[in-house]
């Protein structure tokens, strides 16, 4: 954002203390350096949410003891917020997000954007009726290198796709850490307040996510298998997922997050008729392009070989290695690019299109939990225009 520009008035709800992906929202919204964050409810209890927001620094009159005042003060200040960031458990997306788009206010929500599609689709009704932006942060779309994948397949470098593959692993509940209290498993192995699927709500959609954004394909049936390997946990901590594409292309994603040694392993491979790409998170800077000559290329961001479309997101220079933090930072970037646009209809480019693909990703765990509670049999993957 151009230094001479008026930095956006931005809220949140959530992410106080002791709260892991609210802190990093905030050092994105700094590095993107378009916003400036006033208000917030950072917390149901009272206290905490006091000393989160002396902490952080956000005036004492503008600390609110739940969303609801803070939506209807904020809306009614002549200097109000533009925006809303919720970075709460998933139970409380949809309630939130609809408060805040029903008083005027814009909303970037963290993934996913609801419990179930039908609360994603009346959200998107919602602001598109009112006409204010609902965005949705998959923070990994924004590395340059996604970006350059994705370019890479749209100008047809690797022909006819026809296998997608992804990835992503962790090992973090490989024990019932839950059980002690550890706050953000405990949320996230509830189904009250994490929703019907677990590790493939939590993990598995951002792997389901970034094969959509880069393949630029949604499959239209899927055979999935939901395990929880924990005893005594509800939800499933690994995945595996089958997926076929109109096209006859043919795709795989496993999401786990009891594999023992895997930290937070992400990875893509695209393979098509003439050439594939290869991408780990653990080597953002990193694609792998493999033509069908033999030639394999290791390409590095921010180098003259890449095109304008990974250039345009690269926030430092070369050789600097560009991280998680960068990539959430991209789109904090878009987004107040799209927040500063005087007309919302006409709008166009990832950010806009974010709650869509959310919608889109919470139909997909719905086919998955369908598929595996009939013994994993092959379900269509049904999404309705919205």
């Amino acid at each position: 954002m151009d230094k001479t520009t008026q930095k956006i008035r931005i809220g949140m709800v959530g992410g106080g203390q002791g709260a892991f992906i609210g802190n990093v929202h905030r050092i994105a919204m700094r590095i993107s350096d378009g916003f400036s964050l006033d208000a917030a409810c950072f917390s149901s209890d009272p206290q905490r949410a006091a000393s989160s927001a002396e902490e952080i620094g956000i005036a004492a009159e503008r600390s609110y003891p739940d969303y609801q005042t803070m939506a209807q003060v904020e809306a009614s200040r002549q200097t109000g917020i533009t925006a809303v960031v919720i970075v709460t458990p998933n139970h409380l997306h949809f309630p939130i997000a609809k408060c805040f788009l029903e008083h005027g206010i814009h909303v970037i929500c963290d993934k996913p954007l609801t419990m179930t599609s039908a609360e994603a689709s009346a959200l998107i009704t919602l602001s598109e009726r009112v006409g204010k932006h609902l965005f949705v942060t998959y923070n990994y779309t924004g590395y340059p290198m996604i970006r350059e994948a994705r370019e890479r397949v749209r100008r047809g470098d690797l022909g006819e796709i026809r296998i997608v593959q992804v990835e992503y692993s962790q090992d973090w509940l490989a024990t019932a850490i839950e059980q002690s209290g550890q706050k953000q498993a405990s949320w996230r192995t509830d189904p009250k307040q994490a929703g019907a699927a677990g590790c493939l709500g939590d993990i598995g959609v951002h792997a389901f996510n970034l094969a959509q954004f880069v393949s630029g394909m949604t499959p239209v049936k899927i055979a999935a298998d939901l395990h929880s390997f924990v005893p005594g946990r509800v939800l499933d901590d690994h995945a595996q997922v089958f997926m076929r594409y109109a096209s006859g292309a043919r795709g795989s994603l496993l999401s786990s997050q009891v594999a023992v040694g895997k930290e937070n392993h992400l990875r893509l491979q695209i393979f098509g008729d003439k050439g594939a790409l290869d991408w780990s998170q653990e080597h953002p800077n990193q694609l792998s392009f493999a033509s069908l000559d033999g030639a394999t290329q290791i390409l590095s961001r921010a180098r003259h070989q890449i095109s304008q479309a990974s250039r345009d997101v690269s926030l430092i220079p070369a050789g600097h290695p560009e991280g998680y933090l960068e990539a959430f930072a991209v789109l904090y970037r878009e987004f107040a690019k799209s927040l500063a646009s005087p007309d919302f209809a006409s709008l166009n480019g990832d950010a806009k299109h974010s709650a869509t693909a959310a919608y889109h990703d919470l139909c997909f765990i719905e086919a998955c939990i369908r598929s595996s509670s009939q013994d994993s049999t092959w379900t269509q993957l049904k999404i309705s225009n919205t």
